[in-house]
């Protein structure tokens, strides 16, 4: 295996590792900036690959900060590794994730954040969208760079398979057929509403967590998956 590192826009990197045996990929994103960000500090096996992989754009101890979308083992399964590796480095994460899970489970107290709260990086700022259940977790967020309008958008459009880095294909197709084999996302009546929200901030470029970043028309892309969940919402409630 091997961590391959690809810039999806201006300094944001995409530090992407697929595992064969499982047909899956596992991507985390490099935020660069006077205090760099991770976001996604991946599955703990992966730290020596990832992190040596980062340090090819920037050492680890510049890290300035370290944060991730819920509390799941390919999100924080590092979180100590790097936190150890990064002295300085700020843990963040949302207000109800620290209280339910991160204070406690993090060797560094994390900085909480609320839904709108703007972390500025110092020529990049990256701000916090709450996204409760979307696709899973009470503790469910994403990060949207604004300077360079990209959404680190974590489970969401989650393929099955190695990709390329970079596309302009279609997303939507691979991610509802994953969803119907993963079954991954909570139905709720507020899945649909919250993706539409999200499809609001005409995104740029969609980093996904498991699958290729996004340079086409993030928005349609956004609103087509939010019809596909409102669709297996519905069907569920029969």
């Amino acid at each position: 295996m091997e961590t391959k590192v690809t810039e999806i826009a201006p300094d944001i990197y995409r530090l992407s590792t697929y595992i064969p045996d499982a047909d899956f990929m596992f991507n985390q994103f490099l935020v660069d900036a006077e205090e760099p960000l991770l976001f996604h500090c991946g599955l703990r096996g992966l730290f020596p690959l990832v992190s040596e992989a980062l340090s090819r754009v920037v050492p680890v101890e510049r890290l300035g900060w370290l944060t991730f979308g819920h509390v799941e083992a390919d999100e924080i399964g590092a979180l100590n590794s790097w936190v150890a590796a990064a002295p300085r480095a700020k843990v963040a994460h949302g207000a109800m994730g620290c209280l339910v899970s991160v204070n406690d489970m993090s060797d560094r107290l994390p900085v909480p954040l609320n839904d709108g709260e703007v972390i500025d990086l110092g020529g990049r700022r990256v701000r916090r969208l709450e996204t409760p259940h979307m696709p899973h977790g009470w503790d469910a967020g994403l990060l949207y760079e604004e300077t360079t309008g990209t959404l680190l958008c974590g489970d969401l459009f989650t393929a099955i398979g190695d990709s390329p880095a970079l596309t302009e294909q279609e997303i939507v197709g691979p991610a509802l057929a994953a969803e119907d084999v993963f079954g991954a996302t909570c139905l709720t009546a507020a899945t649909a509403p919250t993706m539409l929200r999200l499809a609001d901030l005409e995104p740029t470029a969609l980093g996904l967590m498991h699958g290729p970043a996004y340079t086409g028309d993030c928005g349609t892309a956004l609103r087509e998956l939010a019809a596909g969940y409102a669709q297996r919402f519905e069907r569920s409630q029969v």
